[in-house]
């Protein structure tokens, strides 16, 4: 989880993040850039696809293909959370 971190906490908190973090964002969002490989010890690694080239880089790993899965759709909810959130405030009620 340490190469998701780096790349999805650079952005302060205070300011827009920039078009290349905001990418970045679209990029894990997305399932089809995910996979599950199982290791010679049985577990399950979830990877995620380099967004320039086509490494993948190792996020977690679990003891079950649906552990891995949950772990790939947590991941996914989390940025398009985060994508969300650049949009800005949401009006959800106004008064007369």
């Amino acid at each position: 989880m340490t190469y998701l971190y780096y790349k999805t906490s650079t952005a302060s908190y205070n300011q827009k993040p920039s078009e290349k973090t905001i990418e970045q964002w679209q990029h894990l969002a997305d399932k089809k850039n995910w996979r599950i490989t199982q290791l010679p010890n049985g577990f399950y690694q979830t990877e995620v696809s380099d967004i320039k080239n086509s490494d993948w880089h190792d996020v977690t790993r679990r003891e079950t293909i649906e552990g891995a899965e949950a772990a790939i759709d947590g991941s996914i909810d989390h940025f398009s959370k985060k994508l969300e959130a650049t949009k800005g405030p949401k009006v959800i009620k106004t008064f007369e």
